[in-house]
């Protein structure tokens, strides 16, 4: 077992071995530019292509559907800006969640900011939003409605499909963010009722810098507004020279995850429950944040009572894990999904974020399940005095520990 053991699969996932070898030979061999002409860009073009369908068939889309970006944080952009400048004509009021990826939260913001009107809806304690307050809130001039499929922090999954028909029922565009589902668990966005979703290839064995975004091409079709102009590529929604190399991993990948994924999603999820069983059953005081089983297979977001989250996570430098989003890690706040769940701040600020995933082994979840329980033991010993000191009285520690089996 190598050290650190590596559990932060929502913040990136190394590349499979079966990806890297697919896209090896058009780094060298076959670099040509999928743009050009001739000959050798004709067969970079096909490979593309290639991956288009594979990348259609995970998502049960069709491949004109599938344009190709530098990950989901474009795609968001894309499908937000691009559907607020096409659909000026029908209106300027936009719904979504006040736990999404911040790269809709900004988008959002900065439509706020131009004059745009964005309702922002609550969830509850468990991540989910109410679909009755989404109902309430569309109206005649309401674009687009954009709640993500499986939340990045919680692991909360959606009820996806009942907001798709919500959606579809008011003639309003239903865009998803789905970049920690793809893969993972099943997209079709015909029956859920998409017409915008976002994924980002890294998130799911595929290399950094390429992910995709489907636009639904008939009932209704969806009309964007480019934010990006020059070449024309990609049915000129997201100009520039294709990223060949990557795009042939995001499609290898794509199809590794349609063939592999109920099995590896099993297996995954029964290591995830070890996780949590080993903790608690010797732990007290310990809060599984997000919803008890709708969630993603691979995710473990735990609140531990009595101990400063900073101190855990720099007691724990063999473990690879997160108190929150990579993107918001640097930050000392709370993490705003936890609070918009109701967790008390010096709960969500003493928060792991598990993320498991297809290279996680049994022992490297015991071996981090034992170092979670070591330290947090310690820590809560260690602060004992100091709130023994703060009360007047004398204890031997906030939390009893049960002995380890």
């Amino acid at each position: 077992m190598k050290l650190p053991v590596y559990l932060d699969d929502h913040a990136t996932t190394p590349c499979d071995p079966r990806v890297v070898a697919k896209m090896t030979p058009y780094f060298t061999e076959r670099f040509w530019n999928a743009s050009s002409r001739h000959e050798p860009g004709k067969r970079a073009l096909e490979a593309v292509e290639e991956a288009r369908v594979r990348a259609a068939h995970l998502l049960c889309a069709q491949a004109r559907e599938i344009i190709f970006t530098s990950g989901a944080t474009e795609a968001n952009n894309i499908a937000i800006f691009g559907a607020a400048e096409a659909y000026r004509d029908k209106g300027d009021h936009f719904i979504t969640s006040m736990i999404e990826h911040k790269s809709v939260l900004d988008c959002y913001k900065h439509l706020e900011d131009r004059g745009a009107k964005v309702t922002w809806l609550r969830v509850d304690r468990n991540g989910q939003i109410d679909l009755d307050e989404l109902d309430r809130a569309i109206g005649p001039k309401t674009v687009m409605v954009s709640i993500m499929f499986a939340n990045n922090e919680i692991g909360t999954l959606q009820h996806v499909a009942a907001i798709g028909r919500l959606a579809h029922e008011h003639g309003i565009l239903f865009h998803c963010d789905a970049a920690q589902a793809c893969g993972k668990v099943t997209v079709d966005v015909e029956k859920m009722g998409i017409d915008l979703l976002s994924l980002s290839g890294h998130k799911f064995y595929a290399p950094k810098g390429v992910g995709a975004l489907y636009i639904r091409a008939q009932g209704p079709r969806v009309r964007l507004s480019p934010i990006l102009h020059g070449g024309g590529q990609e049915r000129g929604f997201r100009s520039g020279t294709l990223n060949v190399p990557g795009i042939v991993g995001l499609g290898e990948a794509c199809r590794i995850a349609e063939s592999e994924m109920e099995t590896e999603s099993t297996r995954i999820s029964l290591l995830r429950d070890r996780l949590r069983v080993r903790i608690t059953d010797h732990l007290d005081g310990v809060h599984i944040n997000g919803h008890p089983m709708e969630r993603l297979p691979n995710n473990l977001n735990v609140s531990f009572e009595g101990v400063e989250g900073e101190q855990l996570l720099s007691s724990l430098e063999d473990l690879a894990v997160t108190s929150g989003a990579a993107c918001t890690s640097a930050s000392v706040e709370p993490s705003y999904v936890l609070r918009a769940i109701g967790v008390p701040d010096f709960l969500a600020l003493a928060s792991i974020r598990f993320g498991l995933g297809r290279f996680t082994t049994e022992e490297e979840i015991d071996y981090a399940a034992g170092r979670v329980v070591e330290q947090v033991v310690k820590l809560r010993a260690l602060a004992a005095p100091k709130n023994a000191k703060k009360s007047g009285r004398r204890s031997s520690g906030l939390v009893e520990t049960k002995e380890s089996s």
